[in-house]
């Protein structure tokens, strides 16, 4: 890449700092970034009693990216336990989401081949899987009017949704399929049986897939695509789902690769604007500091933030073969060592360079 291109680093809790550190080593290898370090979730509870400031907000929109490592840990767990009223680091990705209007969430599911073996399914079942999951992330249930009436008896929580939200994340879905195939399909997932949400899902969807003709839509129960994830993962290309569906159904599918820490995600908004970009495991604070913990899933981000967020496949493609060269090679962080032949147990550093040897910086 010849344009030098701003990146918000936000590394975050636990083992933040040190997955994204690499990352950058990783990045560095096949582009020209400049970087912007600011501080989200617990370490900015820490420093200025909230998750997410102002500032970072608008350093994140003159962006072109923001890279993001974990938030959360036990310490602040334990403060919103005595003090409900107190910051959470979650509200500090929260705020990123809605401040920068991403409403996208992408989780790509391909088990490497390497790692195959390492699902709880059989192989056979999961062989060929090359899927990619697309959440709506600001509508939903989650953003709808929620409360106790009754006196405290009776909870209620709104899902509600409108057109224009149904309409921009299948037309992302669509566009995605499209980029990732010459025979593209799409699977939306919706309850429609059931809910009135869901009926609008589906009347929406359709009239959207008009504009789409060379792309092929099919429709299925979340009750029933939750079991095609299990059954026939592989005949699935791109499946897209309302919030509280797509959260559920990605980390079932998420197993299909056997390990959290092997997934990466990005959440996109606006045509032009900065999208976000992490791994899908935790802060991880138990292992914080030891040096063990594994970059892939961010590097495999960036390699999202790429192709997704700069527009440079084939950067991304590099970063993508060197991480399964390195998986071929049977190097494994300990949250993916299984002890088998021909594996070798290394730390965060050792797979890092091992990664910069496959893109030539070794």
């Amino acid at each position: 890449m010849s344009e030098t291109r701003k990146i918000v680093v936000l590394a975050g809790d636990g083992i933040g700092p040190e997955i994204v550190g690499a990352t950058r080593q990783v990045l560095d290898a096949v582009g020209d970034f400049e970087y912007t370090e600011h501080l989200i979730g617990g370490a900015s509870i820490d420093e200025h009693g909230v998750a997410l400031t102002d500032e970072v907000i608008e350093a994140c929109k003159a962006s072109d990216a923001v890279l993001l490592g974990a938030v959360g840990g036990p310490k602040w767990d334990e403060a919103v336990a005595k003090d409900p009223t107190a910051p959470r680091p979650e509200q500090g990705l929260l705020g990123i989401r809605k401040a920068l209007g991403l409403y996208a969430n992408l989780r790509p599911v391909k088990p490497s081949p390497a790692l195959i073996d390492a699902s709880p399914l059989k192989r056979e079942l999961i062989d060929g899987t090359d899927l990619l999951v697309v959440r709506e992330l600001t509508g939903g249930i989650y953003f709808g009017d929620s409360g106790r009436r009754d006196e405290g008896t009776v909870a209620y929580d709104e899902c509600a949704y409108s057109v224009a939200e149904i309409e921009r994340i299948t037309r992302a879905a669509f566009e995605a399929a499209r980029q990732r195939s010459d025979s593209p399909r799409v699977l939306s997932v919706d309850k429609a049986n059931v809910l009135e949400s869901s009926r609008l899902w589906r009347e929406t969807v359709k009239k959207v897939a008009e504009d789409y003709p060379d792309v092929q839509l099919d429709h299925l129960l979340v009750d029933f695509a939750a079991m095609k994830l299990v059954s026939a993962p592989a005949e699935i290309d791109v499946l897209v789902t309302e919030n509280l569906f797509g959260d559920i159904l990605s980390d079932e599918a998420a197993m299909l690769t056997g390990s959290l820490g092997m997934l990466p995600s990005a959440s996109i908004g606006a045509e032009g604007e900065p999208g976000l970009f992490e791994p899908v495991h935790g802060s991880a604070p138990d292992i914080a500091g030891q040096g063990v913990a594994n970059p892939l899933a961010t590097m495999l981000s960036a390699s999202m933030m790429l192709r997704y967020g700069l527009g440079d496949g084939e950067a991304a493609d590099r970063i993508d073969n060197a991480v399964d060269a390195v998986l071929a090679r049977g190097l494994r962080t300990p949250d993916i060592y299984e002890g088998g032949e021909g594996e070798t147990r290394v730390g965060t550093e050792e797979v890092t360079e091992a990664v910069l040897a496959e893109l030539g910086q070794g």
